[in-house]
């Protein structure tokens, strides 16, 4: 049931409003002036704080102002029968949610009040996803590499320094991209990912600088590139190593003059994008078969970051542990994990690194027993 906190110094418009409410299911409180509804809006939590403007000790525009000091969550919505078009807009403006003119429109308020609560329903959402994205962008490990690669990321990400980061496949480079982007000036940003291994090589230029309509057969219309989508953010070029030559060349001219030209057209587009780079390729031995250019690689690795795999990590306990809370949480279900059992994740090759270590863990709390045992992890985690 919704909470909600009457503030008004008229009784008779209080207990109106609260018998509309309660009607309508709502838990009601009241206070009196706007010092008492402060008082109450803080050690509460309301979902909703209906408050009068022209009150004594404390009026509605500088309570709406202390609790948005204070962050309160509460929908405050602004009620006048003095006020005016200026003040609705200022109060708005200041925070509030809606303003509603004296005498109170029923159909209006009742409005008003559902789509408030629709309000809160969202920003809890938004909240609880954001919770579980921060959960799954943690870099978790406490080893020497782990701790070098953090230390890295710390230094570099405030700067504008390109980023090539090296590693084998499921190692976690996506990983380490997004902590720089958003430990960085640019965090505000887009983050714009494009899988230069998953593009067909005919496709890749369009895909990075956007084409001009019948630049090719299917070009039914002008679209941006991902160069052009990244704008004021990062473009992060995963598996840059599979790249087209001639693609390579482009994204040359890209990082030396902060401009690109869309396929099919003549015009140069300014760009202002960071670039973080990664492959699982060993990148001079790809320029001494000339299948990379080596001034790309150059202008590239101002910044070369190696993510270590999971052979090399002496980490299998934490994210052991890391994985089994996030996988639980999300599953709604409780499992705990033998030393024995982790004794034997510890015996395995992982050549699959942390993309393949989630899987097993996931297939674990799914397959084995309420204490995932020795046996489970033989029987289970090949």
């Amino acid at each position: 049931m919704a909470k909600v906190l009457i503030i008004d110094d008229e009784k008779a418009i209080r207990r109106s409003i609260r018998e509309i409410l309660e009607f309508e299911k709502y838990e009601i409180e009241e206070a009196e002036d706007g010092a008492q509804g402060l008082e109450m809006a803080l050690k509460n939590n309301y979902d909703i704080v209906l408050s009068d403007i022209k009150m004594p000790k404390l009026d509605g525009i500088e309570l709406l102002q202390k609790l948005i000091d204070a962050k309160c969550e509460s929908a405050l919505i602004i009620m006048s029968g003095h006020g005016n078009i200026e003040t609705a807009v200022d109060a708005v403006k200041k925070g509030a949610y809606d303003y509603l003119a004296k005498p109170i429109d029923l159909n209006r308020l009742l409005v008003t009040m559902r789509n408030a609560m629709q309000k809160n329903t969202l920003v809890e959402e938004t909240k609880v996803l954001k919770k579980k994205i921060a959960k799954s962008v943690d870099m978790i490990g406490d080893s020497g590499a782990i701790n070098n690669v953090k230390d890295i990321i710390e230094k570099v990400a405030p700067t504008e320094a390109r980023v090539l980061i090296t590693g084998s496949n499921g190692s976690g480079k996506e990983l380490v991209a997004k902590w720089i982007h958003d430990k960085s000036n640019r965090a505000a940003g887009p983050l714009i990912e494009v899988n230069c291994a998953a593009i067909p090589s005919e496709l890749i230029e369009s895909e990075l600088f956007g084409h001009e309509k019948g630049a090719f057969t299917s070009a039914v219309a002008q679209r941006k590139g991902k160069f052009e989508l990244a704008e004021g953010g990062t473009i992060f070029l995963d598996e840059i190593g599979d790249m087209s030559l001639s693609a390579q060349a482009k994204v040359l001219r890209a990082l030396q003059e902060n401009k690109i030209t869309r396929v099919g057209g003549d015009k140069e587009i300014k760009v202002n994008v960071r670039v973080i780079a990664a492959t699982n390729k060993d990148l001079k031995k790809e320029i001494e078969k000339e299948t990379f250019r080596e001034d790309l690689f150059h202008r590239l690795s101002v910044i070369p970051i190696h993510v270590p795999g999971l052979d090399d990590q002496e980490d299998i306990p934490l994210l052991t542990k890391h994985f089994m809370d996030l996988i639980t949480e999300e599953m709604g279900v409780t499992k705990a994990i033998s030393s024995g059992a982790i004794e034997a994740l510890k015996a395995r090759k992982w050549p699959g690194n942390i993309r393949e270590f989630r899987n097993v863990i996931e297939r674990l709390i799914i397959l084995g027993n309420k204490e995932i045992s020795k046996e489970d992890v033989e029987k289970f985690g090949k």
